[in-house]
């Protein structure tokens, strides 16, 4: 096991300079947009008992991929969240078809997502650690939409946020943005997890399921292979992107976290 050699804090700080200033993070098509703002980092412990309840079938199933099995000797598994900016997230509050600004956050913002793993896995070798990014690991597959390595539940099980009705995950600055995650060796602190139910911060509003094009949203979740098909169908108009995120934008939880219900008194 190698002691820690740099801290969550420095990791921070040079994530949050990668990002406000790296030239990938623009996209010149659209008059110099920039694609995220300021990330939100965790840390998750490869010891956690969640990582065995994803490899449950009705979870994710026996195809995920604990951290260990990723990394030998992995003992931390820092992940971040990525929001949007208002640029992107203003232009697909509109009905109907996917904004454009959204597609290439959607595509060019992927590209930018895998720059930002392998960024921090490069930083944590130069500090004498070991990492790997699953997310543009050769190993990583989907598999009848279930993948080896889940960022979402990554992040939830890291302390960034729960899950909605959209199967998106809400964080203290939404839920419109895109995820990464980096396992290592090196023993970081976990960070605290605020929460402990699985959909904590949706409070079953019903937005997102107004705002799905495809209806493929309902009370009881979203219908992957439904959203699917959709999405795949916008790259007929906007290839080589591709996209939709109605379900994210135009919705209370899609720059912040809700707040709290108030149950009325009697």
């Amino acid at each position: 096991m190698n002691s820690p050699k740099i801290t969550l804090q420095t990791i921070k700080q040079q994530l949050d300079d990668f990002v406000l200033n790296s030239p990938k993070n623009i996209v010149p098509d659209l008059g110099m947009m920039r694609l995220f703002d300021r990330p939100l980092l965790a840390v998750a412990s490869a010891d956690d008992a969640y990582w065995e309840e994803l490899k449950r079938p009705e979870v994710i199933g026996p195809c995920h991929l604990s951290p260990t099995e990723w990394l030998s000797g992995a003992r931390s598994i820092v992940s971040c969240f990525l929001p949007f900016t208002e640029s992107i997230r203003s232009a697909n509050r509109s009905e109907g078809e996917p904004a454009t600004e959204w597609v290439y956050g959607r595509y060019e913002g992927g590209f930018f997502v895998g720059d930002v793993c392998r960024f921090l896995v490069d930083l944590i070798q130069r500090t004498g650690g070991h990492a790997l990014a699953p997310s543009v690991n050769e190993r990583f597959a989907i598999v009848n939409l279930r993948s080896n390595w889940s960022e979402r539940h990554t992040a939830f099980i890291a302390g960034l946020g729960t899950f909605s009705l959209s199967r998106s995950l809400i964080t203290t600055v939404g839920s419109a943005g895109r995820i990464g995650s980096v396992i290592t060796d090196m023993e970081l602190e976990p960070t605290p997890r605020p929460y402990t139910a699985l959909e904590e911060y949706c409070r079953k509003c019903g937005a997102c399921i107004k705002r799905c094009p495809p209806m493929a949203i309902d009370k009881s979740g979203k219908d992957n292979n439904v959203c699917r098909i959709y999405c795949d169908g916008t790259k007929v108009r906007y290839a080589p992107r591709y996209g939709c995120g109605k379900c994210q934008t135009a919705v209370p939880c899609e720059a912040r976290r809700p707040p709290v219900a108030q149950v009325a008194s009697t």
